[in-house]
């Protein structure tokens, strides 16, 4: 993704861009979480149960989600990373996304 940098967070490789973190990555459990709206959350819980799920606690409450990267598929993959990166993603880079994307 434009303008990520790989950084770590406690046990976890994060992913950010100048704002703020978009995903982490934990190997050992093969799960990465993203940072999702708490209504993003319940549309990929809903399109992929057991597969996306909100992590425990307050942090879950917030939209923060949990995704089983021995279950996803490909594309859905692509399409929540994508989804995290753009929302964390300063305003500039934002619409220079739109803007190639036809958006």
């Amino acid at each position: 993704m434009p303008e990520t940098t790989e950084v770590k967070h406690f046990d976890r490789q994060a992913f950010r861009t100048k704002r703020k973190i978009f995903a982490t990555l934990l190997e050992s459990a093969n799960t990465a979480n993203f940072p999702f709206s708490p209504e993003e959350q319940a549309s990929w819980c809903k399109i992929a149960p057991g597969v996306f799920y909100p992590v425990s606690g307050g942090w879950g409450l917030q939209g923060w989600t949990t995704v089983d990267l021995r279950k996803v598929k490909k594309s859905q993959l692509a399409d929540a990373l994508q989804s995290a990166w753009y929302h964390a993603a300063p305003p500039k880079l934002q619409e220079h996304f739109r803007l190639q994307n036809g958006l």
